[in-house]
């Protein structure tokens, strides 16, 4: 075993010796909450009022915008190990972003398959399945406008073209390189994001997919807002989705814009040279954005943490709620 597999090795039996004491400690902790919770009603201290307020938020937050977003997982093959883990990274806060958003979308992975559902199935024992409020699916999303379990050709043909048309017509592939601009996003719409990590070595993919299964396709409108970006514009995963929710709550795209976009991208052009070496390194992007822009998590390393922090995160709303 070399010298860095012994390393992980160790790393891993020290997390799950871990592990249990730190469930523990968090079951410890929640149970602790509650008692001071019942012991502020007993005396009156609570405002049953807030409290109810908060439930009426959650409830509201249950209903969701209505739109569903598919993260399309069908380029395994073209990513390195390295892309692979960045891009399990992403939909880790993807999920997240969703899970505390106003008005969160159905959010449904498709084309799970390959190297990514063997990174997530690797870590904590296949925590993604335990993500709420979204959906894992093996087949393609044309399944969105026909029948698992038959070829692609043979479904659509077995579809009256009026009714073919209908149902394309309701989804939109985000891609840069559309020269279409998305005005608004619509409740009945689905909204599919291309779940790509790379070093912007696949040109027009995501745009020739969706013109190939002759479906709609638009980018998102990033150079009508913002005129101009001392860096390239790709977006991670994340960020394509964390906008889209910012959009729902603000209905402003200058807004959404600029809360999610990383700051340093709006630096002067002069500070530029200085910022190069930085921007080398975040060169790992996503293909299946809406518009471009660099992602800012690009080189981000994901462990068991990573995914086990949101199921966490889950279970003390759950216990809060």
């Amino acid at each position: 075993m070399s010298k860095k597999a012994m390393k992980k090795a160790a790393k891993a039996e020290r997390y799950q010796a871990f592990k249990l004491e730190r469930r523990a400690r968090e079951k410890q902790m929640q149970k602790e909450k509650r008692r001071l919770k019942a012991q502020k009603r007993a005396a009156g201290e609570l405002d049953d009022s807030a409290e109810l307020e908060e439930k009426a938020r959650k409830r509201q937050k249950m209903s969701g915008f209505g739109g569903k977003i598919v993260l399309d997982l069908s380029f395994d093959k073209l990513m390195s190990e390295k892309e692979i883990n960045s891009l399990c990274s992403q939909l880790a806060y993807t999920y997240s972003a969703n899970r505390n958003a106003s008005y969160p979308f159905t959010l449904l992975c498709t084309s799970l398959n390959g190297r990514t559902r063997d990174r997530l199935e690797a870590i904590n024992d296949g925590a993604y399945k335990r993500w709420t409020h979204t959906e894992w699916w093996e087949n393609s999303y044309d399944c969105l406008w026909s029948s698992p379990g038959v070829s692609s050709s043979t479904r659509e043909a077995s579809l009256p073209q009026a009714d073919l048309d209908v149902q394309k017509q309701k989804i939109v592939y985000l891609t840069a390189d559309s020269g279409e601009e998305i005005e608004e996003l619509k409740p009945g719409e689905t909204y599919i994001i291309g779940a790509l990590v790379d070093r912007n070595r696949y040109k027009n993919l995501t745009f020739d997919k969706a013109t190939k299964e002759s479906i709609r396709h638009a980018r998102l409108p990033i150079g009508k807002y913002i005129s101009s970006l001392p860096t390239r514009k790709v977006l991670t995963v994340n960020q394509v989705f964390e906008i889209m929710l910012k959009w729902v709550e603000t209905r402003d795209w200058e807004e959404a814009f600029n809360c999610i976009i990383p700051k340093r991208k709006f630096l002067d052009s002069r500070k530029k040279g200085k910022d190069k070496s930085l921007s080398e390194k975040e060169e790992v992007v996503s293909e299946g954005e809406g518009g471009d822009i660099t992602s800012d998590q690009a080189e981000l390393k994901i462990d068991a943490e990573d995914l086990e922090k949101v199921v966490q995160e889950d279970q003390l709303l759950e216990a809060q709620a």
